[in-house]
């Protein structure tokens, strides 16, 4: 099975770091994974995207024309892949930042308020993680705690005090279900 999944927000969302640690939690599983980052000059207030690729063989091209899922963390990030998501697939926006439904009836939404979610467990900066759980819930390509272990290993020393948040904001974003 392969899965490409594209994330896609801000500068300064934590954008790439959603998509690198679902990375790793992958790699850790034993899957075989690309991941590959797109941003541009103004880093935090441009716009920033990359492509993950999750796979049980080894992965033949690590370019995404059709996602199976992409995780929107803005409003110019539904505009721009809304359209491109494989029918059947799965789309997780960030209703904080969007003013506008989902027009396409062939995939599975997940509408998840990241901002404030984050806000009430008491970083903003979760958001990102409240979306990538809301993700793994409903596409479950990985099993059950691989991106809590993947936190807690992967995550550098100066960032460890973030690592339960992050857990509590993968948590509350898996609670979302699919449309």
């Amino acid at each position: 099975m392969q899965t490409e999944i594209i994330v896609s927000g801000f500068g300064g969302q934590g954008t790439l770091f959603a998509g690198q640690l679902l990375s790793y939690a992958a790699m850790d599983e034993g899957k075989h994974v690309t991941w590959i980052p797109s941003y541009g000059p103004e880093m935090r207030g441009g716009t920033a995207n990359c492509t993950v690729v999750v796979a049980d063989n080894e992965i033949g091209s690590p370019f995404v024309m059709k996602p199976k899922a992409v995780l929107a963390m803005n409003l110019p990030s539904l505009d721009k892949y809304e359209p491109l998501i494989a029918p059947g697939g799965y789309l997780v926006v960030n209703a904080s930042m969007v003013n506008r439904e989902v027009q396409r009836k062939d995939i599975h939404v997940v509408m998840i308020p990241a901002n404030e979610i984050a806000h009430d467990i008491g970083n903003e900066r979760a958001a990102n993680m409240v979306l990538l759980g809301g993700l793994l819930a409903n596409l479950p390509i990985l099993p059950e705690g691989a991106l809590e272990r993947a936190l807690q290993a992967h995550t550098s020393d100066k960032m460890k005090k973030f690592v339960d948040i992050n857990i509590e904001a993968l948590a509350r974003g898996a609670s979302y279900q699919a449309t």
